[in-house]
């Protein structure tokens, strides 16, 4: 396993070690929270069967885990037992006295290593350290008998919330999420490999659509109208979509090209598509110091959104099951075209980063306004520039662009994924959390 030039351990190490706030521990509960988080955006960059559909189930559950902490020592939090799709009520507090950093604290570091449990060994030992560092920062200044109990309480918090996530369908990726049997489609339109790997004959995740959903009540809840029929007269709707990815191509400029790049999010070298939101809301949190339970919150609707956006993208791809433009373009227009960015192995209708940047779009803009500047510096370390925007939906928009860029989907995917985001960040959004 390669490790980017920051390195798990000395990640770890290095955001652990900063000097305690023993003045405000809710500064430091929030601490805890940003370093774990910066954590598991190095874990699911290198852990092989972290694929963005997986990587946000993770997202939402660590998001929600974070939140159901503070909600349970805060009355003016709501919990999301009862809200989100079988969820029973969490554990209550004992009687005393609890620290909410170190009940944050040990919750996390009960549920990152079994989300994380089959990462390589340097990210086994990059959480342990972290856990380690962690806990001995949140105890600082605290009685041990409050601190044994507060641990207590994160632990069995985390386990209750590992149990409900266990029983969604998603828990266990087998042979990274393809298929070892699959039959596949003979219609003109359906989906056909695009890559010569031999495992990637099979499409990522085809049960994917059937993974509970967060806050939808069902993964059709937001279905989409088909996309236009499959045709390959010159003059038919089809036709004239392919040919505007094969011309967009032909043509990109160099911000263009920066754009797809920038938001490729490739599994295995980035974040994914999910983590880079998630990266977008840790650094507005850092810049504008919000507080712990706003940014719980933040990151569980946050979460439940991009979770339930790869949920509703996934049934729908597998339900239409539509070829990619570089199956039809060297099809039926030019055989030896090539796409700028690889094609990934799945059915192209709707755009996947459309939907889970729409759907994060919803929600951020819900909590933070319309006009709510942010620069983006995802990918700084690995040496892109950071790009600024002026509200989250112009993020989103140039995301969901970012894939016609890329020669990888179709126009209509990725307004129709837009489409699909906005309604399950509506789902997530009516999702109680204050009271």
């Amino acid at each position: 396993m390669q490790l980017n030039r920051r390195g798990f351990i000395a990640l770890s190490l290095a955001m652990a070690a900063r000097p305690a706030l023993a003045a405000d521990r809710g500064q430091l509960c929030c601490e805890v929270l940003i370093d774990w988080h910066r954590l598991i955006l190095e874990l699911v960059r290198h852990t092989a069967t972290y694929s963005p559909p997986v990587a946000s189930r993770a997202f939402a559950c660590l998001g929600v885990t974070a939140h159901e902490v503070l909600a349970s020592g805060d009355p003016a939090l709501v919990s999301l037992a009862g809200q989100l799709n079988g969820l029973a009520p969490l554990p209550a507090r004992g009687e005393g006295a609890f620290d909410a950093a170190v009940v944050m604290q040990a919750a996390l570091a009960e549920a990152v290593p079994v989300l994380f449990g089959n990462t390589g060994p340097t990210g086994q030992r990059a959480m342990a350290a972290m856990a380690r560092k962690q806990a001995a920062k949140a105890a600082e200044g605290v009685s041990a008998d409050v601190v044994a109990r507060s641990a207590a309480h994160g632990a069995t918090l985390a386990r209750h919330l590992l149990a409900w996530a266990a029983t969604d369908g998603g828990a266990v990726i087998a042979n990274m999420g393809f298929p070892q049997d699959y039959i596949p489609g003979t219609a003109p339109q359906d989906w056909v490999p695009t890559s010569l790997i031999r495992q990637q004959q099979a499409p990522l995740l085809p049960d994917w659509g059937k993974v509970r959903p967060f806050a939808m009540p069902a993964s059709n809840a937001c279905a989409l109208p088909p996309p236009p029929p499959y045709s390959e007269a010159p003059d038919s709707d089809f036709y004239l979509a392919a040919l505007e990815v094969r011309d967009a191509v032909a043509g990109l400029t160099e911000e263009q090209r920066l754009i797809a790049r920038f938001w490729s999010d490739d599994p295995m070298l980035s974040p994914t598509p999910p983590g880079h939101w998630i990266a977008i809301l840790l650094d507005i949190a850092e810049r504008d110091a919000l507080p712990a339970e706003r940014l719980a919150g933040a990151l569980a609707l946050l979460g439940v959104a991009v979770a339930d956006g790869f949920i509703a993208c996934w049934q729908t791809k597998f339900e239409v099951n539509l070829l990619r433009p570089v199956t039809y373009i060297r099809r039926v227009i030019q055989p030896d075209w090539e796409p700028l960015l690889i094609t990934p192995p799945f059915p192209e209708y709707p755009s996947g980063h459309s939907t889970q940047s729409g759907a994060a779009a919803t929600v951020l803009t819900a909590l933070f306004g319309e006009d709510f500047a942010f620069d983006d510096a995802t990918h700084a370390d690995d040496g892109l520039p950071v790009r600024s925007f002026p509200g989250f939906w112009a993020a989103a928009e140039e995301a969901a662009i970012s894939r016609l860029y890329g020669g990888i989907h179709y126009r209509f995917a990725v307004e129709r994924g837009l489409d699909q985001g906005r309604c399950v960040g509506a789902h997530a959004l009516a999702l109680r959390i204050t009271a």
